[in-house]
This record gives C-alpha cells, structure tokens and sequence, in this order.
C-alpha cells in the first residue's frame, strides 16, 4: 500500500471515529438552528418561535430562528438543504415552497433527495381579503365588479408558489377574471401592502389579517378551506360564495437535510411529537388561525407526495402560469 492510499484510509478512519463519537453523545450536545422560509412576523416565523421554545424547554438547548426568506420560500429551502445532516438544523416547510413551487417554478432543490420528512405540524385556510375602499361585500360582487374593470385589480401574495398566489390564479382562472399578481417576499408584507392601498386583495394566512378584519381595516370576503373555519366561523367558504373549484388548505411541516442520521432522526421526530401535543402549543396555534397536528415521517411523506400530485393537475387543468 503506498503512502497516499495509506494517508486516504487513515483519513477515512478518522473521519468514521469522530462521527461515531458525535453519535455516541446525547442529542442534542449543543444549539438547533430552525429555518424560517418566510419574514418576521408572519404565520411561519411565529409558529416556528413557538416550536423552538418548546423544544428549547424540553432539551435544555438553544433552538435559534434563523429567516431565509424570498422567491416564495424557495431560497429557504435552497439553503436549508445545504446544512449539514447532522441533525443541528431543520427547516418549517409548507406547501408554497414544499409542493407548489417546483411545480411552477425552477427551483434549486428536491424535495425527495435533500430532505428527510419529520412530521406535519399544522392545518388552516387562507381567507380573501380587501381593502374596505373596493366596493364589494362578497365573492359574486367582487368577480362582478374586477369583470366590470378588467387590469385594474391586483392581487399580492408571498411569492410565486405560495398558497396565495395560487389561490389568487385559481381565482382568476375559474371566474375568467383579468387580474394581476403582485409577489412579495412574505405574506404579511403583501397584507401591509394591501393596507396602504397598493394591491386591492391578498389571500392571506387568517394571523396576519383576523385583527384588521376585526377593526374593519380590511374586509374579509371567504375562505379556502372546504368548510367555514373554526377560527373564522363567520367567513363563507368560497365553495358556498360559488366557486366550488376554490379549495386550497395551507400546512405547515418539519424537515431534515437528507443524510440525518436515523438514530437522530427518530429522537427528533418523538420530541417534536411530544411538544405538538402540549396543550399550550395548541392553544397558541390556535391563536395563529392554525390546527396544531402531528405525523409519523413516513405519513408525512406520503402526504406530501398526494399534495404534489394534487396540486401537479390542479396547475394543469387550471392552466396556472408564473411569468417571475
């Protein structure tokens, strides 16, 4: 064996004893980082601050928030992808980023090569929203009055991909509407925006937008799930507004950098299980708008797999396109 070889298989040694050595040390020996697809403030950043501490809590360990957000959530999962898998990172995934994106868009990602599914986490409706100066109450006036001023309304959302976004094409192609998508890098900056005036309805997450629905900031004029929402009771669904075809439920969920250890892996998956049932954390996703849900990784997967499909001929038939 000449001396290269030799240096190569000593290395190779090494390498296998230090990472045995890591396994062999309680998890975790030191801080988590959690990804946040999204900016400050919204639905994801709060939902994973409440997760973090909870984890935090239980492990004894900094969890830190670390926001990546733009492009719909995809440059957060573009990098959430390149962390090491050594189970010191995760990222909260949903379906804008997770599902919807690679199918509208290139994406630098795989969701089924780079990452290992933990477990669902959370469930809710997007609700329409305007802003109270268009002179419309509800779904059928507010289809009436953008048919009556075609290119003149705008629709935000969180980027392209993201629930809002598709929720607003599929508006616009179910009621041949001439509407126009205004993307920003999160959903509560497109909401901010539909408050000054700069957009006239957004498809929003129910935190961002409940206590100016309250106050009459903004009008809420249906929801996207197939039925009315606990958490907004008195928010027709757009099923029952006319438009059958208008069903899209945002979720949340937790994954790992391809690579993750099993053994790793499965500690992970029973702590997070252990905090989404804490009847805090549910209360307070409650407060958020969201159903608080857990999974097994393998039903995880294969939800995301359903969702992909669903949402694969949902973009065919509805012949969504995204032009940025």
């Amino acid at each position: 064996m000449g001396p290269l070889r030799c240096f190569r298989v000593v290395l190779a040694l090494a390498a296998g004893l230090a990472l045995s050595a890591a396994l062999a040390q309680p998890y975790p020996s030191r801080p988590v980082k959690v990804v946040v697809t999204y900016p400050p403030g919204g639905s994801s950043d709060l939902m994973a601050r409440i997760v973090a501490q909870k984890l935090s809590d239980l492990w004894g360990q900094a969890v830190i928030v670390e926001s990546k957000p733009g492009a719909g959530g995809s440059i957060g999962m573009e990098y959430a992808a390149k962390q090491p898998a050594d189970g010191y990172s995760f990222v909260i995934g949903n379906l804008g980023p997770v599902t919807v994106n690679p199918i509208l868009t290139k994406v630098r990602f795989d969701v089924e090569r780079d990452f290992v599914p933990i477990s669902l986490i959370a469930t809710g409706p997007n609700i329409l929203v305007v802003n109270p100066k268009l002179p419309v109450k509800t779904l059928q006036e507010l289809i009436a009055y953008a048919r009556a001023h075609p290119g003149e309304l705008n629709f935000g959302s969180g980027g392209p991909g993201s629930v809002a976004h598709l929720s607003g094409e599929m508006l616009k192609n179910l009621a041949h509407l001439d509407i126009t998508h205004v993307a920003y890098k999160g959903g509560i900056l497109s909401v901010q925006d539909l408050i000054a005036g700069h957009v006239q309805l957004v498809f929003s997450d129910a935190l961002p937008v409940m206590q100016f629905i309250r106050s009459g900031t903004l009008r809420a004029i249906a929801a996207t799930g197939p039925e009315r929402s606990p958490f907004a009771p008195d928010i027709p669904t757009c099923v029952e507004s006319g438009l059958p075809g208008l069903v899209a439920v945002n979720w949340w969920g937790v994954l790992m950098p391809a690579g993750t250890p099993p053994a790793v892996v499965h500690k992970f998956h029973d702590d997070l299980a252990k905090v989404m049932a804490d009847p805090d954390l549910k209360e307070r996703f409650a407060q958020l708008g969201v159903e608080a849900v857990s999974s097994t990784p393998e039903a995880f997967g294969a939800f995301m797999r359903a969702e992909s499909a669903k949402y694969a001929k949902l973009v065919k038939d509805a012949d969504i396109h995204v032009d940025n």
